[in-house]
């Protein structure tokens, strides 16, 4: 009778020691699977980011942070646009071939408003942060007066961000999905169904 009292203890044992062993490791397993979902931090940087942009002068570029990266928003003039095509020679891809922007933003200005240039601040070759030069760009290529500079390697961009020839960036600047919510508030991050 013994043997079979300690059969059941033996079982009762085991039972347990599984019970409290699973438990243990789903204890254990939980943490773990929860760092896999993203932080509170990254999932803010992924949400769009709206960008009043009433005031913006001609000229003007404001600088937004979405996805960890800087977004330019550029007010470009009557002027800066009239002259956007006089240097397409000098440019790598004057036609913006290279998926560099969304299919709405594949014309001659790439953006959706021709006076509005939404682009991620970002050179497309090392990753450095290029300067915007309204006025003195023609130091860096002959007859283009605005673009962006990248000091890092010497590559320059034109005022629709697409890169000039013979520099180290291999591709156009990016345009990153973006929207109007109205004439003052551009909404960077989504796009819209009918853009």
């Amino acid at each position: 009778m013994s043997s079979s009292a300690d059969l059941g203890r033996r079982r009762i044992l085991a039972i347990t020691t599984i019970a409290v062993g699973g438990a243990g490791i789903a204890t254990a397993t939980l943490p773990f699977i929860k760092s896999w979902n993203p932080s509170v931090k990254a999932q803010a940087a992924a949400v769009p980011v709206e960008v009043n942009i009433s005031k913006l002068d001609e000229g003007q570029l404001i600088k937004v942070m979405w996805r960890g990266k800087p977004i330019w928003v550029v007010k470009r003039s009557a002027a800066t646009l009239a002259v956007l095509g006089a240097h397409d020679d000098k440019l790598r891809d004057p036609q913006s071939e290279e998926p560099q922007q969304p299919k709405y933003a594949k014309n001659p200005w790439r953006s959706i408003r021709p006076e509005i240039f939404v682009a991620v601040g970002i050179c497309t070759h090392l990753g450095c942060s290029p300067t915007y030069q309204p006025d003195n760009f023609s130091d860096h290529v002959d007859g283009v007066t605005s673009g962006f500079f990248c000091p890092c390697h010497g590559s320059g961009f034109d005022m629709a961000g697409r890169v000039f020839q013979g520099v180290p960036a291999p591709l156009n600047l990016v345009v990153p999905p973006h929207h109007y919510l109205d004439d003052g508030r551009l909404v960077i991050g989504t796009e819209r169904e009918s853009s």
